[in-house]
């Protein structure tokens, strides 16, 4: 009798894995996870703290993804606390906050839903402040490697031989 043994392609690790991660982020409690991962702070020296909250809530609006914790998008935004745009910054903050005034909020962290949040942003999208925000996002946000895994990006490919040869042709339901 001879024993055949089962492999797993890439693939069929990766969505079963998946399936695993969710269940036992279930079982364990998200809320749990969420909680934990809020334990962080971000030190300010050019910025007003509440400054650097709403560009952290602006930063989330304007590429919104649940799985990513606050703190990776602080991250992104750091770079903004400088000398040399803390008053651009501080500017584009407040006339943000100045809109959110004009629909009966005190400021742009109080509007509470998020379509009125984005509302607000669309009305300034063409300001050299927001095309400095959302540019600066794409890299500060994208190019961190640990939120690749939550995206199931993997990283380069070069220094380990290329795709060809890591399961770039390992589809199996053809």
């Amino acid at each position: 009798m001879s024993i055949r043994k089962q492999t797993l392609t890439r693939r069929q690790l990766l969505s079963q894995s998946a399936m695993f991660g969710a269940s036992f982020a279930i079982g364990t409690g998200f809320v749990a996870g969420q909680a934990k991962a809020a334990n962080w702070a971000v030190e300010v020296e050019h910025l007003k703290p509440e400054t650097m909250a709403t560009l952290i809530q602006m930063a989330r609006d304007i590429y919104p993804h649940d799985q990513v914790a606050d703190e990776f998008y602080a991250i992104a935004v750091k770079g903004y606390d400088t000398a040399e745009s803390a008053a651009a910054i501080e500017a584009g903050i407040a006339a943000l906050n100045a809109a959110a005034t004009g629909i009966g909020y005190a400021n742009y962290i109080d509007v509470g839903w998020e379509r009125d949040r984005v509302d607000l942003l669309r009305g300034m999208e063409s300001s050299p402040f927001f095309q400095q925000i959302r540019g600066g996002l794409v890299t500060g946000l994208y190019n961190q490697k640990a939120v690749w895994p939550i995206f199931g990006y993997e990283g380069e490919s070069f220094s380990q031989g290329g795709y060809i040869d890591r399961g770039f042709d390992d589809i199996n339901w053809l």
